[in-house]
């Protein structure tokens, strides 16, 4: 499968620049998503590979071949967009069809192509219906189908779950990873929901203000933020990040937080902060756990006044009581029924999770 490269690419409309100066290389075969808030350029990135924008500057190859100046149609991918796009006065058969107009091929690899894509996404029953006889979910498969059958080494697909409910996005997400597995296809996704990329995605660039703050693997990025942007957009719920200040102890580096005192002297510092220096601590809601939970030698303790709870099913978050903000805290779900505002509640934390960022830069220290 080809392999994808944008070198140093500028994206401006007048003096608006949307991407800045952006590299990035996507290995053959790999589900790369470009994740970020709305506005931070991935969009803008999908359209420019699609052809469907201009480069202001810097040049695009695909499988070696510079594609930076070719038309969408010559540069070898299909993309399903957000909104299906289907034809509607066509049938699904006629959809599919229509993705093979400009091909050339012949009757027989015209209904070959038909027939595979329809028995891969399992559409066989709905291909004399049209767009306004399905689903949101079959709509999508069709979609799909029709840069399927286009038999292509790259596929673009712009936030193609937005518009579905959520039960369908968590089954159709199965279904395009599925096949992704079973194509071995090089896939570009966009989208801005986090689940969807933590669930799907070989590697993910994260992107912000049209630039990739983080490029890695799913357990690189949520282990690892680069900084606290991807600390704050990677994760349901959000990291705590709390502001603290650091101090020299006898026992080594320490910092305030919210008026406890946490040991900071087995924490792998990149670049060791100094004394006074301000740096922002992260904590993950899912990493807090009944003391006993966590071996004392390495847990940090909390007992803190409960604010408010929440209860998703097998699922509890409870919002405690820190100096002037609040702490959420992953609770047994099973007992965050029998808590009220105000009880305080004890939580260990195991201190190999702590991730510590420079309150200027916001860089990972």
């Amino acid at each position: 499968m080809p392999r994808v490269v944008f070198e140093d690419i500028i994206k401006q409309y007048g003096r608006l620049t949307v991407l800045k100066h952006l590299d990035l290389e996507i290995e053959d075969g790999e589900f790369l998503v470009l994740l970020g808030p709305s506005g931070c350029g991935k969009t803008t990135l999908l359209n420019l590979l699609a052809g469907l924008l201009d480069v202001t500057a810097g040049r695009i190859s695909i499988g070696g071949r510079d594609v930076t100046d070719l038309d969408p149609k010559d540069r070898g991918l299909a993309m399903v967009f957000q909104s299906y796009a289907l034809y509607p006065t066509k049938t699904v058969y006629g959809n599919l069809k229509f993705g093979l107009a400009a091909a050339k091929l012949d009757k027989a690899e015209v209904e070959r192509r038909i027939a595979w894509a329809a028995k891969l996404l399992q559409i066989e029953p709905l291909l004399n219906r049209k767009p306004a006889q399905l689903s949101g979910g079959q709509r999508q498969r069709v979609a799909i189908g029709r840069a399927l059958v286009k038999n292509v080494g790259v596929f673009l697909f712009d936030e193609p779950l937005s518009n579905l409910d959520a039960k369908l996005r968590t089954e159709m997400r199965l279904e395009i990873k599925k096949l992704h597995d079973e194509l071995k296809s090089t896939v570009v996704y966009v989208t801005h929901d986090q689940i969807e990329a933590m669930t799907m995605a070989t590697r993910i660039a994260v992107m912000d203000g049209g630039v990739i703050q983080q490029f890695g693997t799913p357990d690189d990025i949520y282990s690892r933020p680069h900084n606290l942007f991807v600390a704050g957009f990677i994760g349901a719920p959000a990291m705590n990040l709390r502001p603290a200040r650091v101090k020299s102890t006898p026992a080594g580096l320490a910092a305030n937080l919210g008026g406890l005192t946490l040991n900071l002297s087995s924490y792998g510092f990149v670049q060791a902060p100094g004394e006074g220096d301000e740096i922002v601590v992260g904590l993950r809601p899912e990493h807090f756990g009944a003391p006993g939970a966590v071996p004392d030698g390495e847990a940090i303790h909390f007992e803190l006044p409960l604010q408010h709870g929440e209860r998703t099913g097998g699922d509890a978050t409870g919002y405690l009581r820190l100096g002037d903000g609040l702490l959420a805290v992953r609770i047994d779900p099973e007992a965050i029924g029998g808590l009220r505002q105000g009880d305080r509640v004890s939580v260990g934390f195991p201190a190999a999770k702590l991730h510590i960022f420079d309150a200027r830069s916001g860089l990972r220290l």
